[in-house]
């Protein structure tokens, strides 16, 4: 087979890959990083797949073989963790991962013997930390976010828990998890390879992924092992030990991932050094107070703060003292855990931090801010006949600024409703949140503009499930 064909079967899967609201721009390192992870076939049959979950019939007729060996095909996919399957009343579905939280650090979240694990690594660290594209459109092409940090429930006073949400604890994500895996943390493993160790030594063995995506990737290939809650809770115990930040997925039920990241390794916290004061991922809803009277200026909260948010100036009396610039601090708590004077609490923030309830959530409201709603609800693939709603999308999303945000948010505000209003509630409502200073919340009802009853109306397909959507991002 010529080489221009070779070369064509990843350019078609990189486009394949680009229908994710979260893509992967082009770049001949990442081709680079697909020949190392897909063979030439393996490039060819992914690049045909649909974008949403797909039954081994309908894979089976868009390679047009029987459904055995589409099975067969399939499964191989998974043990490569290059697709992740799930069941859904019965019927086995199978999904391509985004790029991340997805295939790129599954290849790394154990060793194994059938890729290079250090040239792959290196093409990594080329493509993320040398080369910038793929990061700034990962963390910043969207206002909303793919991951959030959790702050370190350890250094809540009291009254301060008294005030912490169940989906602001990782601690609640464990306890809530069917199933719980356990990985190598890819971030570390990848720039031990590329030459550039973990500054302080931290444990990789602490990488945390949920339900349907823990037990495909344990399943499959053994790119995790199933634990038991109790040994999840000490792998959040050793990485709060370590100083590492909680960021997991940017959704209030059923997060995919929690990651214990290290300022050194993570792509966020060096986005969030490199890209100062922009934010890669959500930040909690707590910020570090620091008391003037009783810092005695050791300096140790701005050493392991992972995103050099804190500083040492004069306090005066020739003496130095802490100050947090809270337009970078991520509110994640390592500061207050290494304050051996306790000068340092967790405040709520004046402004509650809003999360996406779930997966759908999120990746609809990312589509429709980055105007690739279009891509992901009328894949070519999986909805050949709806090609005149997607030419619709395609036009709104070619409006001027200003009409085409007035379009987003009247989408934004079907899709909550939908989400969240009861089944047989009559009318459409749009629900519209405001948060005070003091963290509550009240609803105002409001009727839907006609034009998203229009959209409602023709698009039933809209309607996603959350094991539809676990690696739709």
């Amino acid at each position: 087979m010529g080489h221009l064909t070779t070369r064509d079967a990843y350019r078609n899967l990189g486009d394949r890959i680009n229908w994710f609201t979260q893509g992967a721009p082009a770049s001949e390192t990442l081709y680079k990083i697909l020949q190392v992870l897909y063979s030439e076939k393996e490039a060819k049959w992914v690049a045909l797949l649909p974008v949403r979950p797909f039954t081994i019939k309908k894979a089976a007729k868009i390679w047009g073989t029987s459904e055995y060996k589409a099975e067969k095909l399939l499964d191989h996919l998974c043990g490569k963790a290059l697709l992740v399957d799930s069941w859904d009343k019965g019927v086995r579905k199978f999904v391509m991962p985004p790029p991340m939280a997805g295939f790129i650090e599954f290849a790394l979240m154990r060793t194994r013997g059938d890729i290079d694990q250090k040239y792959l690594s290196e093409l990594y660290y080329q493509y993320m930390n040398v080369e910038e594209d793929f990061i700034k459109d990962l963390f910043y092409a969207t206002e909303t976010k793919l991951g959030r940090v959790f702050v370190q429930e350890p250094v809540l006073t009291n009254d301060r828990m008294n005030h912490i949400l169940d989906y602001e604890r990782a601690t609640h994500i464990v306890e809530e998890a069917e199933y719980i895996g356990l990985g190598l943390c890819y971030c570390r493993h990848k720039m031990f390879h590329a030459g550039h160790p973990c500054e302080i030594n931290a444990p990789w063995d602490v990488c945390l992924t949920f339900d349907n995506v823990a037990r495909s990737l344990a399943q499959h290939g053994d790119y995790c092992k199933l634990i038991s809650k109790e040994e999840a809770l000490d792998a959040l115990e050793r990485s709060y030990a370590s100083n590492l930040v909680q960021i997991g997925e940017n959704v209030r039920e059923h997060p995919a991932f929690i990651c214990n990241c290290c300022g050194c390794c993570c792509e966020a916290l060096q986005a969030a050094r490199r890209f100062s004061p922009m934010q890669p991922v959500a930040t909690t809803n707590y910020i570090p107070d620091i008391s003037g009277d009783q810092c005695v200026g050791c300096g140790k909260c701005a050493k392991v703060c992972p995103v050099l948010a804190i500083s040492m100036e004069d306090g005066g009396n020739g003496k130095k003292r802490a100050a947090v610039d809270k337009d970078i601090c991520l509110g994640c708590g390592v500061c207050a855990r290494n304050c051996g004077v306790k000068a340092i609490h967790m405040e709520r923030r004046p402004e509650q931090i809003i999360t996406p309830v779930n997966s759908t959530h999120r990746f609809v409201l990312q589509a429709i801010e980055k105007g690739t709603l279009a891509n992901l609800v009328f894949d070519n693939q999986a909805f050949s006949n709806h090609r005149a709603m997607a030419a619709l999308f395609s036009a709104i999303l070619e409006l001027p600024p200003l009409k085409q945000a007035m379009a987003s948010k009247q989408f934004k505000s079907v899709y909550l409703d939908r989400l969240l209003a009861a089944n047989g509630e009559a009318g459409l409502k749009c629900i519209n949140k405001n948060y005070r200073k003091d963290g509550k919340g009240s609803v105002n009802l409001q009727p839907f503009p006609s034009f998203a009853e229009m959209f409602l109306k023709l698009n039933k397909n809209l309607q996603l499930t959350l094991d539809e959507t676990v690696f739709m991002s």
